[in-house]
Formats: structure tokens, sequence, C-alpha cells
């Protein structure tokens, strides 16, 4: 049995429809304030791994502890939003990244890698918060509007795609100009950026998302919900974190080592932020569209076409010479782009095969079971590259892709058939 989630309101559809409309605006500037200082504070984490231990074999570790991060964030506040409520969740996880991004300055000026390592973990709270941000703007929807809601939280993330990798640069000047390292910069950004969400997320997130939530839906909405394992057992349930773990696992593999690939290549830190702002814009962009997609052909079909486009992305990657920013920042385009397609039609499906009752603890799992297997993503990017090459990493993160869209197309009649949750309305 499980802690009951604050109850509903009741309300006329008037002052329901502002309070949804409200709340919406809330989590889409918080988003897009969080992802602007994480994207700028993990756009850095390889480089300043290599500076601090004078080799690539373990770059990647900083992006493997802010996703390990990202991990217990999604368990701890997605158990937190099914007891309190999505607001304290939310301020909780984003006030966490601020005191990481903290203790990751303190980390560059000291060369401390163990500090470094402790403040990426507690960024990755922040951006588990951020992600979770979906699901409360899913909850206050109708079924047939949640991919929108979904598409239009991700997309508030362009916010940060855009900003965080362009204003790296700019903040390592900044740092330089008040005596700090300038990869010390990039760590400032979120002090502030992650700061003002939590201050959003406090102040306007009233009454809490989960009150509000799709009252067409509610059977068992606040009562006891089956356990983890027999609903991860349900074909579309599992269908649906597969392609979440192969998208943000291809995507993760192939994107932390990129930066260090230009670097060594000849590229500036301005170079690197311009392919990543690429990268980051696909990611987060075009997600609008993506939802409609997913409302439109479905969420497989959109699944299919999301990882479609990840294996041409992987593969340009792999081919494409180190000396071509422009070609190494289409491929990275696509690669956002393809992953964006995955992630949001992955969610829409994830959602659409749960009860009310079971949706917080469920997609916190499935976060935190997407996380790890981005932490491993991340962490072996740097041993593929060391041992074997930027060439083979592109093409290991297309077979990866490929073989969870081999799964799920063995799949696809029993995830259709068990896409509706039990109880539902028509």
């Amino acid at each position: 049995m499980t802690a009951a989630s604050p109850s509903p309101i009741a309300m006329d559809a008037a002052t329901l429809a502002a309070a949804r409309t409200r709340i919406r605006g809330a989590l889409v500037a918080g988003v897009a304030l969080a992802s602007t200082g994480y994207i700028a504070a993990v756009t850095i984490g390889t480089l300043i791994a290599q500076d601090l231990l004078g080799n690539s074999a373990l770059a990647g570790l900083p992006g493997a502890t802010v996703v390990l991060g990202a991990a217990a964030g999604s368990l701890s506040l997605s158990w937190l939003m099914a007891r309190a409520g999505r607001r304290p969740g939310l301020a909780l996880g984003y006030g966490l990244g601020i005191a990481g991004a903290g203790i990751a300055t303190i980390a560059v000026v000291d060369r401390s890698f163990p500090l470094l390592l402790l403040g990426t973990v507690l960024i990755g709270f922040a951006n588990s918060a951020a992600q979770l941000a979906r699901y409360a703007a899913a909850d206050m929807e109708p079924a047939r509007r949640r991919a929108s809601a979904i598409g239009l939280i991700v997309w508030a993330s362009t916010v940060g795609a855009v900003l965080g990798p362009s204003i790296v640069s700019p903040a390592g000047a900044f740092a330089l100009s008040v005596g700090l390292p300038e990869l010390a910069g990039p760590y400032l950004v979120p002090i502030v950026a992650v700061g003002l969400a939590t201050v959003l997320s406090l102040a306007f997130l009233r009454p809490d998302p989960m009150r509000l939530s799709d009252h067409v839906v509610t059977g068992a909405d606040h009562g006891t919900s089956a356990p983890l394992r027999e609903v991860f057992r349900r074909p579309a349930v599992l269908g649906a974190v597969v392609a979440l773990i192969a998208g943000q696992g291809t995507m993760v593999l192939v994107m932390t080592m990129t930066p260090l690939h230009m670097r060594q290549h000849g590229h500036d830190l301005a170079a690197v932020g311009l392919v990543l702002s690429a990268h980051t814009f696909g990611m987060f962009a075009l997600s609008p569209i993506s939802g409609r997609l997913t409302g439109r052909l479905g969420p497989l079909t959109t699944i299919y076409l999301g990882t479609a486009v990840m294996i041409v992305s992987s593969v340009m990657a792999a081919f494409t010479p180190p000396a071509s920013s422009l070609l190494l920042g289409v491929s990275m385009f696509l690669l956002g782009y393809g992953w964006n397609l995955g992630f949001v039609a992955g969610s829409t499906l994830l959602s659409s095969s749960l009860e009310i009752a079971e949706r917080t603890r469920v997609q916190g799992a499935a976060d935190a079971l997407i996380w790890v297997t981005a932490a491993i993503a991340s962490l072996g990017s740097g041993l593929v590259v060391q041992y074997a090459g930027y060439l083979v990493l592109g093409l290991l993160g297309a077979a990866l892709v490929a073989l969870a869209t081999w799964i799920l197309v063995l799949r696809r009649e029993a995830i259709a058939g068990s896409m509706r949750p039990r109880g539902a309305a028509a």
C-alpha cells in the first residue's frame, strides 16, 4: 500500500482551467531556468575532468555522477511527491541543485576531483526535478492532451538548449574577471538560474498540480496501486521504459564525448558551445511537434521515427571528419531530435498505461532506471573513446537504439493492447 497523495480540489470548469494555465506557466518557466543552469554546468564536465586528472579515460565520470544524481533524485523526489505533492518535490530538487553547483565551483578552485563528483551528484537532483515536471503537467490533462502537455514542458528546455552551452564562454570570462578559474564560470550559472526556478516553484505551484489531476480517469486515484513488479510487467509500461532507456543511453553515449573529441582536434570552447547548442536545440525546441506527432501517429510509431533518426545521426557522427564542426553540429542536432521524439512519445506511452494512483511512483522508478543506464553510458563513453575511438562510439550508439527498436517491433501487438489504463474512460 502506498501513502495517499493530495486529494483533488472541487472547482468549476472556468476556475480549473485558469488554475491549470497558471501552474503550466510556472512549470514552463521553472524548467526553462533549471535547464539553462544544468546544461551550462554539464557542458564542461568532461573538460574539467580531463584537466584535473590529466587523461580522458575517466573524463565521462562527472557525466555519470550527474546522471546517478538524477536517478537518486527521481526515486527520492517522486517518493516525496507521492506523499506531499509535486510542489515540494520540485522545490527540493532545485534547491539541492543550487548546493551542488556551489560545491562544484569550490571543487574547480581547489582542484578536487572527489568534491567535483559530489557537486555533480547534487546537480543531478535539479535535472531530475525538471524532468519530473513533465509528468506534473500531464497530471492535469485528459488523455487526449497529455502528449501535448509533455511536449510543452520538454520544449521549455529550449531556453537552456540555446543559452546553456553558449553561455559557457562568457561565464568563463566572468570567472576570470573575479579571480576564479575559467572552468569554474559555468557552475555559477545554475546558482542563479536554478535559484529562480526554486522561487517560482514555491510561489506559484498553488494549488499543487496533483490536486488538479484529470478527473475523467480518477477511479482509485488516491488509494492503493499494484506492486511495481506487476506494473513493469505490463507490455506498454515495459515498452515505454525500453524506448526511454535506449534513447537516453545512445544520446548520452555519443554526446558526452563530443566536446572532448572536438577539443582534441583543435576546436575552441566557442565552437564546442555552438555544436552542443545545436544538439540541445534539437533535444527541446521541436517538442511541440513531437507532441502533435505522438497524438496523431500514436506513441509507438513516433518512437520508431525517433529511433530511426538516432541511428542515422550516430552513424553520421562516427564518420564525420573531426575538423568539420558544421557536420558535427548537424549530426548532434539530429541526435537530439531523435531523442526528443522518443522521449515525448515514450513518456506519453508510460503515462497512458498507468492509473493515476500509480503514476508518481512508477514514473520515478522508470526515470531512475533511465538515469542509471545513462550513467553507465556516460562512464563507458570515455573508456570506448580511450581504447577504440570516437568512430566505434558512434556505431555502438546506433547498435544500441537499433536493438531496442527490434524489441519494440516484436512486442508491438502486446504493447498496443495494453496502452489504455484499467478503468479509464473512453
